[in-house]
């Protein structure tokens, strides 16, 4: 499918509510860049593969990702910088997992590129401020856990299933243990 044709706008103004993702791209050989960024940008918002009936119900100019940009990689051959911007309208306002699965979750095993990589990402204040934080502000969590001056972390502990209980409680342990 040739995505070049409507994903790839070079003369695209990126607006202040745009995210900006930066992938670094290897085209398959055969492939220009401006293809691969194109690519990149429709599978990871309102393109695929193939031809589907519903296409024509969705307002394309409204939600598709846009490549507007792309640049050789100083050094490396046959690699590219594409700049792909995408409208907030694509995105469930407040979930980080919507956003992460839209612009990552589906690309990196396209073919039309031997390899892929997010280097950057842009996210607007308008998207920000939808997620709410913790309920009582981050003073209060950093109160009730007497931690200051550093990032909160967590984890999950893995594998997820399969433990005993014995063994869980040793994994959480050391977990908390670091910190």
């Amino acid at each position: 499918k040739d995505y070049k044709l409507t994903y790839y706008t070079p003369d695209y103004e990126t607006k202040d509510t745009d995210i900006l993702a930066a992938f670094r791209v290897t085209p398959q050989p055969g492939v220009p860049p401006e293809e691969a960024g194109a690519a990149v940008a429709a599978e990871s918002s309102t393109g695929t593969w193939t031809t589907v009936w519903t296409d024509g119900l969705t307002s394309l100019d409204r939600y598709k990702g846009r490549c507007y940009h792309i640049e050789p990689v100083p050094g490396e051959e046959s690699q590219f910088i594409a700049y792909v911007a995408y409208p907030l309208d694509l995105f469930e306002e407040g979930s980080v997992t919507n956003m992460f699965t839209s612009i990552v979750g589906n690309v990196f095993g396209f073919k039309a590129l031997r390899a892929l990589r997010l280097e950057d990402l842009r996210i607007p204040t308008a998207y920000v401020k939808t997620f709410q934080g913790p309920p009582h502000g981050i003073q209060v969590e950093r109160d009730k856990l007497n931690k200051y001056g550093r990032p909160l972390l967590g984890c999950t502990i893995k594998p997820k299933l399969g433990l005993s209980a014995k063994n869980y409680g040793r994994a959480v342990y050391e977990c908390l243990r670091g910190g």
